[in-house]
C-alpha cells in the first residue's frame, strides 16, 4: 500500500511559478515510476509528466514541455512538479500517482496504482 499526499498548490498569477510536491509513505518510494496528472473542470483527468524510479528519465505532456520539471527525491521519498511560466489554462486539479509494474513511464491513468487526493491549482489572466 502506498499513500500519496500532494501540497504546494494555490492561487498564481499568469506568468508565475508553483512547485508542486508529493509526499509518499508505504512501501518504498525508490522502485516505482511516478506521474502528474491533472483534472479541469469538466474535462477528463490527463497525464502531465512522468518519471522513472532512479528520475534518470523524465517525460512530458507538450502542454507543459519547456515550463514544467519533474524531479524526485528517493530520500525524502517525494515527487516534485515545477511549473513556470503558468497559463490560466493550467487551472486544475493536480494528482501524483505511483506506478507500481510499468518499467516505461505511463502516459495512462490505468497503468498507475495508487492516486493522492489532488491539489487545486488556479492561474488567473
Amino acid at each position: 500500500q502506498v499513500q500519496l499526499v500532494e501540497s504546494g498548490g494555490g492561487l498564481v498569477q499568469a506568468g508565475g511559478s508553483l512547485r508542486l510536491s508529493c509526499a509518499a509513505s508505504g512501501r518504498t518510494f525508490s522502485g516505482y515510476t511516478m506521474g502528474w496528472f491533472r483534472q479541469a473542470p469538466g474535462k477528463e483527468r490527463e497525464f502531465v509528466a512522468g518519471i522513472s524510479w532512479s528520475g534518470g528519465k523524465t517525460y512530458y505532456a507538450d502542454s507543459v514541455k519547456g515550463r514544467s520539471t519533474i524531479s524526485r527525491d528517493n530520500a525524502k521519498n517525494t515527487v516534485y512538479l515545477q511549473m513556470n511560466s503558468l497559463k490560466p489554462e493550467d487551472t486544475a486539479v493536480y494528482y501524483c500517482a505511483a506506478d507500481m509494474t510499468t518499467v516505461v513511464i505511463a502516459t495512462k491513468e490505468v497503468d498507475y496504482d495508487y492516486w493522492g487526493q489532488g491539489t487545486q491549482v488556479t492561474v488567473s489572466s
